[in-house]
């Protein structure tokens, strides 16, 4: 990881950068494109937190984190965490996605946040041991078909 690696926010300046992020071919399927994922920031504003992930001026990916969502829609259970975690190809293994985990981290902490949420796509060369070894724990739940994990901030 390069000591350059900082978040911006989304914004008429950087949209197309944002937009060119792309993941590998194979990894298409783990998680959705970054203009889905700038349309549900759109659509649930109150909530979504895009960032694109820049190393220098070069944008190397993008993260969305949701902040308390109502997760069970009973006003019961407020959740935040990191929604959607894209990395070009050529800074894979660059620890960018632990960068992006610790900035989401960060975050949720600074507006008083002990725990962080993840969902993944489960399958063969998914994103679940990159979680896992970052701490996060599965909670035995699925959201909308995927797995479920939890990280505890409180240290």
């Amino acid at each position: 990881m390069t000591n350059s690696l900082h978040l911006a926010p989304i914004t008429p300046a950087n949209i197309d950068l944002a937009l060119a992020v792309k993941v590998r071919p194979d990894q298409d399927r783990f998680v959705s494109s970054v203009t889905k994922s700038l349309a549900e920031a759109y659509v649930h504003q109150s909530i979504a937190w895009p960032r694109l992930i820049l190393d220098g001026d070069q944008a190397v990916g993008f993260l969305m984190a949701f902040l308390d969502i109502d997760w069970n829609s009973k006003g019961t259970d407020f959740r935040s965490g990191l929604w959607r975690l894209n990395v070009v190809p050529d800074a894979q293994k660059r620890g960018i996605g632990r960068f992006a985990v610790s900035s989401v981290a960060d975050e949720i902490r600074r507006r008083g946040g002990t725990r962080m949420y993840v969902t993944w796509e489960p399958g063969d060369d998914g994103p679940e041991n990159f979680y896992l070894k970052l701490g996060f724990q599965l909670t035995g739940e699925t959201s909308g078909g995927q797995t479920v994990g939890v990280l505890d901030l409180s240290d």
